[in-house]
């Protein structure tokens, strides 16, 4: 599942494949790169939070970079060849887009996505801009490689793939837990495959209510990412939807954050509150998006870009590929659910609850994996084969 998050995202972010998908291929030396950077950073947790603002600022990039050269660091070291990898498929990405442009539409039209891709378009409107708005060859590159590294614990690219594919991953799992669900849902999009005589068109999965129910209440209850490190740019007094009692038994309606503290916002709790999605906010309910929300979600003005929800977070930090993902999620399961019937296995599922949530099974070793029992169906007619 992560290997198709990932080509998805390649092929419309950046018009370019990662991996044609299939069994026995060899992994593309970047999505390695982005799978081992999690691990390795996570091991450079405390030098990265406590020594890297200061020798970030110590002596040219030049040096700094000998000096990662030649530290004593296996863990510094694989950082240092992760972000080379990403740095090379960037350059290479960039000067191919940049000689199809300077061919011509002929040249375009070979390219994956045929120039659909958004660094296709963002590329000819630079090139097209005046003298004065355009972005030299560097400054593109540096947004190219935004795309990489953030300030967030995740690279885009990862956070992203992360994302969906857990998200994808834990849909599947619900659906195979709750049959009555899932049969439902292969019928509402087996219905809108046969009035599309195949695929679905855009309009009409965006349009279709269940299993944009479904979507929503898997991101509500089982947000990917489930918390998120955020930092106080400034002195702040933090109003709190409900009064609180403090040491001294005095009520306090809000809380003094300083500058500079450290705040760990509870996305899964926020999306949870029995006091804003009701007694039943612990249950997943694809019904719930069916009707109107009750009137304390919408009075609760929570400041999340989707659906009243914190999972994509909010304001200038949200998340900027959310709509992204909600259309990848659709299309991948419209696709599945409408070819397969998952079932569970013998084995039992365990959801390891890191920065993004990873299934796992018990009493393995801890490496993300969700087998489900799978079985053909053809939508076409009424039959199906294991």
């Amino acid at each position: 599942m992560s290997r198709a998050a990932l080509e998805m995202i390649g092929q419309s972010g950046l018009g370019y494949t990662f991996d044609p998908l299939v069994e026995g291929a060899i992994p593309h030396p970047y999505s390695e790169a982005v799978k081992a950077f999690s691990p390795v950073i996570a091991k450079l947790l405390l030098p990265r939070e406590y020594l890297l603002p200061t020798l970030s600022k110590i002596g040219s990039p030049r040096f700094r970079r000998w000096a990662v050269d030649h530290l004593p660091s296996k863990n510094l070291h694989a950082l240092r060849d992760i972000v080379n990898t990403w740095d090379r498929t960037t350059v290479e990405i960039f000067e191919s887009k940049k000689r199809a442009l300077r061919e011509g539409d002929e040249a375009l039209a070979k390219q994956i996505g045929q120039a659909k891709d958004l660094m296709s378009i963002l590329m000819k409107a630079n090139i097209e801009a005046s003298e004065e708005d355009r972005l030299s060859d560097e400054e593109v590159l540096a947004q190219v490689r935004s795309w990489n590294v953030l300030t967030s614990p995740h690279p885009l690219t990862r956070y992203m793939e992360d994302v969906v594919s857990n998200a994808l991953s834990r849909t599947l799992h619900l659906l195979a837990m709750n049959p009555e669900v899932q049969d439902r849902l292969r019928e509402e999009v087996v219905r809108a495959r046969k009035a599309n005589v195949g695929d679905i068109s855009y309009d009409d999965l965006i349009a279709l209510p269940f299993l944009d129910a479904v979507c929503r209440e898997t991101l509500r209850l089982h947000p990917p990412a489930p918390k998120v490190l955020r930092v106080a740019r400034q002195d702040i007094s933090l109003p709190l939807s409900t009064p609180i009692k403090g040491i001294d038994g005095r009520e306090m309606e809000s809380i003094v954050v300083p500058k500079d503290t450290k705040i760990v916002i509870s996305i899964i709790n926020s999306n949870r509150d029995p006091l804003i999605w009701g007694p039943d906010s612990l249950e997943w309910r694809p019904e719930r998006w069916l009707s109107p929300l009750p009137e304390t979600v919408h009075n609760a003005h929570i400041p999340g870009i989707y659906s009243h929800l914190m999972t994509f977070l909010g304001g200038g930090r949200a998340c900027i590929g959310f709509k992204f993902s909600q259309l990848e999620m659709k299309v991948v399961l419209s696709t599945l659910v409408s070819q397969f019937r998952f079932s569970l296995p013998e084995q039992e599922i365990v959801w390891q609850m890191n920065w993004i949530t990873t299934p796992t099974v018990k009493g393995s070793s801890g490496c993300p994996q969700l087998p489900l029992k799978m079985e053909v169906v053809d939508y076409l007619d009424s039959n199906s084969n294991s």
